[in-house]
């Protein structure tokens, strides 16, 4: 069993920036991803930034340039950078962390932006 704590999330205005941290109960140098997602209201979940153990990232076209996910594999926690924060980028922010022997989740941390 893994547990994946959330913080940083909060109300920002537009063009804000927030960094949300993802601290892991277990090594997350053994996963296989590292990722965030979101899920804002009438919208499905969506795959924000994802960090895999061979060091590729990959993030949703909506945020490139303006979010970054890091990870300190010695601290097992997983960042979210974000600056230039949008309306639309309003959702509940959720850890996920994909190990050998199963997917865990977050619980998820509210970030709300202001026009």
């Amino acid at each position: 069993q893994v547990q994946l704590v959330e913080s940083g999330g909060g109300l920002v205005q537009a063009g804000g920036s927030l960094r949300l941290s993802c601290a892991a109960s277990r090594s997350i140098s053994v996963t296989n991803f590292v990722g965030w997602y979101r899920l804002a209201p009438g919208k499905q979940r969506e795959l924000v930034a994802g960090s895999t153990t061979g060091g590729s990232t990959n993030y949703a076209d909506s945020v490139k340039g303006r979010f970054t996910i890091f990870r300190d594999n010695a601290k097992n926690t997983v960042w979210l950078q974000m600056k230039s924060l949008k309306p639309e980028d309003t959702a509940i922010y959720y850890c996920n962390a994909a190990y050998p022997f199963g997917n865990y989740w977050g619980q998820g941390t509210q970030v709300t932006v202001s026009s």
